[in-house]
């Protein structure tokens, strides 16, 4: 028998040896059990009721399908409260409901008007930075679904009757009580750009899915883009903010891709060889001008082997001359300036009927190189530079095509036919252009962004109906999330942030979508309200050393719709911070987790813009 230290005898009976295993199994047992039971509440959605709420037309708030998405932190991050104190960001004046910060027609005339510098980018200082949240106009609506919204928008979202005056023999838009309905008119297309585009149709075959990525330079209200879209074409149209008010936004309110967008000094914002066929309907751009700088710029982003169109002012000038107002021997000057250019910039011309003259850009410079030899200009740029395009001064040298074995091959590479486009291995990966992306990592980028966007529509069930439309990627890569959204009918707007180590824009564009290049660091080119759904993919961490975040999100609340939906992917602490500052934004959000379970440091922030708008009472 043992003894104690005191000396006396302790007796161990097996009944208490018995129940201390047991009570140590269980223990045990109730460790593991909580464990489990946290970690699939962990793995749950966080989300009781399904769906996100919308206004109908009648601007009377109803439920998509059923409930509204609850908020409710069922798996929320604790936080220091008093480290991050919510700021409350008041309304902006009603005056700044259309508020474009680096557009802003006040600030303009500052600038010269030589080539049009006072309608190009000047965003304001960050002591001007507004730091308040812009109203919607009184009595906003939710706008109509796709494909209604082509023909009609609520009168009182954009509260403009100057074109429906200006532009009325041309069928642009026409005011219906508190209805704005578009014919499809257009300056050179009064009947229609339905019969507009037959005829071009009838000059250049637009159905067979070798035309996907279209350019529409002082593009009016965008209706050549928004019929193009029955044909499997999607337009990037822009025209700058002008006498001609919210053009580009009546595109946008209507679902229809645009940007505010000006041909003035400085490239346009997009990558070289990037769209199928490049359109003017008189867009009064001075092609024959300034050593041709401006056509020289459509050829650095028009694909080889691509069209360009022209309509109106000279084209067809016998014509149209006296309703031009312009002398016969001035227009014919103009043509055949133009019809040089053309010529040294080693372009065949197609075909010229009727108000149309439609041009083809070589498939490679074999030929362009040796004809050197006899223009002295433009010659071909010595620098390969060619995807640069923010805030970069437009040349007047050629852009360089990649080089080819033959006079046959297509420089760059042959694309597939849209859709097949989409999924197939763009040229600019197999020939490496993008340093470390490969083939096959850009298939698994095709399998990931599938896997994501299965489990975004469980989280937000309306992603796969109509209720989204105009859709921003802020940080698009290679395309993989608009890739995935493609059944659906929306479209996205591909952005690519300046200054990457790797310019992906290229490729994307060569996927058959669209996008631009943008710095986050300042306002986007677009007018206020007109996105349903914003995507950003680690935007914030890449973002949060360079420049205040909270701008950021001011601006994605400026150009978010009310009821708008928001998705931020990023890691737990960026999550928080942003959590933090849309607190005071009228914003209801919730972090959730990972698509891949709870272990992941990366959350995904699913976010509603609340509806509210500005009251004609506020001073102005």
């Amino acid at each position: 028998m043992a003894k104690e230290q005191d000396g006396s005898p302790k007796v161990r009976h097996p009944e208490f040896q018995r129940m201390r295993v047991t009570l140590t199994i269980g223990v045990i047992g109730l460790c593991v059990t909580a464990y489990i039971l946290g970690a699939w509440q962990g793995t749950s959605n966080g989300i009781s009721s399904p769906l996100i709420s919308t206004r109908t037309q009648c601007k009377d708030p109803v439920r998509s399908s059923g409930a509204r998405l609850d908020f409710q932190a069922h798996h929320q991050v604790g936080f220091n409260e008093s480290a991050l104190a919510v700021e409350k960001f008041p309304p902006c004046q009603l005056k700044y409901s259309e508020y474009t910060p680096c557009q802003d027609p006040r600030k303009a005339r500052k600038f010269p008007k030589k080539m049009m510098q006072y309608r190009e980018r000047h965003c304001p200082k960050k002591e001007d930075m507004l730091r308040c949240l812009i109203p919607a106009p009184p009595n906003y609506s939710n706008p109509f679904q796709w494909p209604k919204s082509r023909d009609y928008a609520w009168f009182n979202n954009i509260p403009h009757r100057e074109l429906s005056i200006e532009k009325a023999v041309q069928n642009w838009i026409h005011v219906e009580g508190d209805l704005l309905r578009f014919p499809g008119g257009g300056t050179m297309f009064p009947h229609g750009a339905d019969a507009y585009i037959d005829d071009i149709n009838a000059l250049v075959p637009l159905n067979e899915g070798n035309i996907r990525t279209a350019l529409d330079t002082g593009c009016g209200v965008a209706s050549w883009g928004a019929y193009l879209m029955n044909r499997n074409i999607i337009t990037m149209s822009f025209a700058p903010r002008d006498s001609h008010e919210a053009q580009v936004q009546f595109a946008l309110e209507r679902g229809v891709p645009a940007m505010i967008g000006v041909m003035g000094t400085e490239r346009i914002p997009y990558p070289a060889r990037a769209f199928d066929m490049a359109h003017c309907s008189r867009c009064l751009i001075p092609w024959n001008k300034l050593d041709g700088v401006y056509l020289i710029e459509v050829d650095r982003v028009l694909r080889p082997g691509g069209y360009w169109i022209l309509s109106g002012p000279p084209i067809h000038w016998k014509r149209h001359y006296q309703g031009w107002e312009r002398t016969e021997g001035d227009l014919k000057q103009e043509q055949d300036e133009i019809e040089d250019l053309a010529k040294r910039l080693c372009w065949k011309k197609v075909v010229e009927k009727g108000d149309l003259a439609i041009w083809q850009k070589s498939i490679n410079h074999v030929e362009c190189v040796d004809s050197r030899k006899v223009y002295d200009a433009p010659q071909i740029c010595k620098s390969n530079d060619v995807d640069s395009a923010w805030y970069k001064k437009m040349d007047t040298c050629i852009s360089p095509l990649p080089d080819v074995k033959s006079e046959d091959e297509v420089a760059g590479g042959v694309l597939e036919t849209w859709p097949k486009r989409a999924f197939a291995v763009p040229p600019r990966v197999i020939r490496g252009s993008v340093p470390g992306l490969t083939p096959e990592k850009f298939q698994e980028d095709n399998k990931v962004w599938s896997e994501r966007v299965d489990h975004y529509k469980k989280l937000i069930p309306p992603l796969g109906k109509r209720r989204y439309r105009n859709v921003m990627d802020m940080n698009a890569g290679i395309g993989g999330f608009a890739a995935a959204l493609m059944k659906y009918p929306l479209w996205v707007m591909n952005v690519v942030p300046s200054g990457l180590a790797h310019d992906t824009l290229g490729v994307i564009y060569e996927r058959g979508f669209i996008g631009t290049y943008h710095d986050w660091c300042e306002a986007f080119s677009t007018y206020p309200r007109t996105y349903d759904l914003i995507h950003a993919d680690k935007v914030f961490s890449s973002y949060q050393d360079r420049c205040d975040i909270t701008y950021i999100l001011l601006e994605m609340d400026r150009i978010l719709r009310p009821e708008g939906t928001v998705i931020i992917r990023d890691n737990v602490e960026v999550l928080v911070k942003v959590q933090a500052i849309t607190g005071g934004m009228r914003w209801k959000s919730q972090i959730m987790d990972h698509e891949s379970g709870p272990f992941n440091t990366d959350k995904i922030l699913v976010a509603v813009k609340t509806y509210w708008t500005g009251k004609l009472v506020q001073k102005q």
